[in-house]
């Protein structure tokens, strides 16, 4: 029997952080309190293992076991998504089905890594992970970072398979919500996949946002997507104004790094990341503790959520 969420997916989603001890092996306890950050603050789910999680950096078997931290920070309440981001599609298969048996709730689909599908090579490998899942999926579409742009038809051709039912769009390109509603209607759930773009469009019509500062900051983040289903907007922008500085972090080649630096300040986790990454320092790591310094020395209040 396929294992659907009974509830449209929607709302904050965090792509989690990987939390690594001083010997870059995982460290549990890290994890475990830095999920709970993410449950106790209201997101809507949590998506494990992607490029924020240094998916490139980990095996198959240590994937696995943060899906299941995640899934124990959950417990049950919240959907646990693990990236299917594997350099071929048998990794991906196979990632899929040891996800699937420790009890990932879905997936989140990227196309393989390294080399540059063309959109007949990209469809195939999406079809591919569908068929060996029975758990819903979302489709991750970022032509910027991985030079795959999947399109409206390509969206289309995968839509066939009611499997997919989300889309994560990161095109730097605000009207793609409003293309991708006018073509599909409410087929498909759409979430914002860049964090400074994500109230223009959540205001356009987006479900849901894929967040990555979320990670440091989860309250803000669930704040402005609540506020904004409520239609509480100007509180929302209120909350977004000062969060924006923050959320152009996330969109460097150093996000990993710079979300990292944001926890350690903020929550005082390690920045430790996994090489060929190295923890920031000189000039880009001074600069990175100004900003999250300025943003905690003039945190708003937060509005209260009652009606939200």
């Amino acid at each position: 029997m396929t294992k659907q969420t009974t509830k449209h997916w929607s709302g904050v989603f965090p792509a989690v952080t990987t939390r690594f001890a001083a010997d870059f092996s995982l460290d549990g306890e890290a994890m475990r309190r830095s999920l709970a950050l993410q449950v106790e603050a209201g997101v809507d789910g949590i998506i494990c293992c992607g490029s924020l999680g240094e998916a490139s950096t980990l095996s198959v078997d240590e994937k696995v076991e943060v899906v299941r931290l995640a899934l124990e920070a959950a417990g049950g309440r919240i959907p646990v998504l693990g990236t299917v981001a594997e350099t071929t599609t048998a990794k991906a298969l196979e990632f899929v089905r040891k996800a699937q048996a420790a009890g990932a709730d879905g997936f989140m689909v990227l196309p393989g890594m390294q080399y540059v599908s063309d959109l007949r090579e990209a469809v195939t490998h999406y079809r591919a992970v569908a068929a060996a899942s029975d758990r819903p999926l979302m489709i991750y579409n970022n032509p910027v970072a991985y030079r795959v742009d999947l399109g409206e038809d390509g969206v289309a051709e995968l839509l066939e398979d009611p499997k997919f039912v989300a889309i994560k769009d990161s095109a730097d390109d605000v009207r793609r919500v409003t293309r991708l509603r006018n073509r599909f209607g409410d087929r498909v759930a759409i979430f914002a996949g860049v964090d400074n773009l994500a109230l223009e469009s959540l205001l356009m019509g987006a479900d849901g946002w894929v967040a990555g500062l979320v990670c440091a900051f989860p309250r803000e983040t669930v704040a402005i997507h609540r506020l904004v289903r409520a239609g509480r907007i100007e509180e929302a922008l209120a909350v977004y104004r000062w969060f924006v500085p923050l959320l152009d972090l996330d969109v460097s080649t150093k996000l990993v790094q710079n979300i990292k630096l944001a926890e350690s300040i903020v929550h005082g986790f390690a920045d430790t990341v996994r090489p060929p990454r190295l923890r920031l320092a000189g000039p880009e790591r001074a600069r990175v503790e100004e900003i999250v310094h300025g943003a905690l020395a003039t945190r708003p209040a937060l509005p209260d959520l009652g009606a939200a």
